[in-house]
């Protein structure tokens, strides 16, 4: 689909620059106005192929401004923090420190078993008859 259809199909002038927000709202209104589930059943074919070509050009549109705005903004992410992030999403810290979470979760788990380990081997080699010592 065309960029200038898709705006005219959500109620855009051809020559206009919508904003995502703006984006989004023209298509919740038309897919409203058309969705199929409104219609009875002799009119619901017409309402399927109208709401899957509002779908298509909110899809269109998004893709588009995205690919505008994106250029720039992903390059002030990089220069500015050095990594950049995911369009509209947050850091991923957990997911950076989920390995070293991991590492030394580990290292105490076995570290505490092999203690374990040890301290029966201990048990076994030199066993004790003071009752008060375990």
């Amino acid at each position: 689909m065309q960029v200038d259809d898709a705006r005219e199909l959500l109620g855009f002038s051809s020559d206009s620059h919508p904003t995502p927000s703006q984006i989004k709202a023209a298509y919740r209104r038309k897919a409203w106005e058309s969705h199929p589930d409104r219609f009875p059943a002799h009119e619901k074919s017409h309402a399927e192929s109208k709401f899957k070509s509002i779908s298509e050009a909110y899809s269109c549109l998004q893709a588009g401004t995205r690919l505008e705005r994106s250029d720039h903004a992903t390059y002030a992410r990089v220069v500015r923090t050095g990594v950049p992030r995911v369009y509209g999403g947050r850091s991923n810290r957990a997911l950076v420190m989920a390995p070293f979470f991991l590492l030394i979760f580990g290292t105490v788990a076995l570290g505490g078993l092999n203690a374990s380990r040890a301290y029966k081997r201990q048990k076994e080699a030199y066993p004790s008859h003071n009752p008060f010592l375990p």
